[in-house]
């Protein structure tokens, strides 16, 4: 039937007629909330980049956490900021390291809480790339660093950690993980991999953030080149054949075809990683008064969830929640 029998507009009359025929909804269990974690008591570092984002000490994180957990978020995940930089980033293997104490203060805090710990190096070399150099210092050694990433893989395990993230895009790391994880008796600690993860401008903010900028050289060697899709495909297949329980897309928002054909074709729980930069865009743009922040966020969250992502992890979580920005 066409116009004047059929008339889009019926059921956009009202707010409760629009409510009504929605067909995406963005929940509180949809979100998992990031956070930076630092040495020290009582310490919260204002992050410049990332305005209304903090770098924490394990205690204060502690605390945080019993609040996420109040909100309906299930879950958060944790990066380890330290100034214990090596060549072969002892650091992130240290029992007793930053992200280790972290995992064990919020699961004493917040039982239910799901905790992920990022699987990287970055923030640990004192290169800042995300694994160990080849001798010449070039590049990121592929198969060394699958050994170290096992390595800090089973303290996280040890510590109390539900997922681990492998974000470092070596090839064949989520099978290294799994057998680390396994031979120690971790084998029910889930792995969320980056599956596809891009060589993108959007991670500034989150260098800062995390003491990861200094690096030298590039991480295209390793990230995925934007222009390519089909090749994520392959990626995420790779992963999955390795044992991925979850898989992740990284950015967002210029990614939304890559979230969408992914979410088609494996039926895994999809996240996607609603990074740094976008959400610094919208809080400055936000503070100079160019966008509405609670709708352009929602907006973009629900974006996300459109595409097909059944997780979405973002800075915004907390105060979408908190605020009622989710709400209809």
């Amino acid at each position: 039937m066409s116009f004047p029998f059929t008339r889009m507009r019926r059921l956009r009359r009202t707010e409760g007629l629009r409510r009504l025929a929605r067909e995406t909804r963005v929940l509180p269990q949809n979100l998992v909330m990031p956070y930076f974690v630092v040495e020290g008591k009582k310490m919260r570092e204002p992050i410049a980049s990332m305005p209304g984002q903090e770098r924490l000490s394990v205690d204060l994180l502690a605390r945080e956490a019993k609040k996420i957990s109040a909100l309906g978020i299930p879950a958060i995940l944790l990066f380890g900021v330290t100034e214990n930089k090596s060549a072969e980033a002892a650091e992130a293997c240290n029992p007793r390291g930053i992200v280790q104490r972290a995992v064990a203060a919020v699961k004493k805090a917040a039982p239910d809480l799901v905790v992920i710990c990022d699987l990287c190096c970055c923030e640990y070399t004192d290169s800042g790339h995300c694994g160990i150099l080849d001798p010449d210092g070039q590049d990121v050694d592929n198969d060394p660093t699958l050994e170290l990433l096992g390595r800090i893989a089973v303290t996280y395990a040890a510590a109390g950690a539900d997922i681990v993230a492998p974000s470092d895009m070596m090839d064949g790391r989520v099978a290294a993980i799994r057998d680390a994880l396994d031979v120690e008796g971790f084998n029910q600690t889930a792995i969320m991999s980056y599956a596809a993860k891009y060589a993108s401008a959007f991670y500034g903010p989150f260098r800062e953030a995390a003491g990861s900028s200094h690096f030298h050289g590039t991480r295209k060697t390793y990230q995925m080149d934007p222009p390519n899709a089909r090749e994520a495909l392959r990626e995420v297949a790779l992963d999955v054949e390795e044992g991925a329980d979850l898989i992740m897309v990284k950015p967002a928002l210029p990614y939304l075809d890559i979230i969408k054909t992914v979410a088609e074709n494996f039926p895994l729980p999809l996240a996607a990683y609603n990074v740094s930069g976008e959400y610094a865009m919208v809080k400055l743009a936000a503070a100079q008064g160019l966008v509405d922040e609670r709708s352009i966020t929602r907006e973009i969250l629900t974006a996300i969830r459109r595409a097909g992502a059944d997780l979405i992890i973002t800075y915004h979580a907390r105060e979408a929640v908190a605020k009622g920005w989710l709400q209809d």
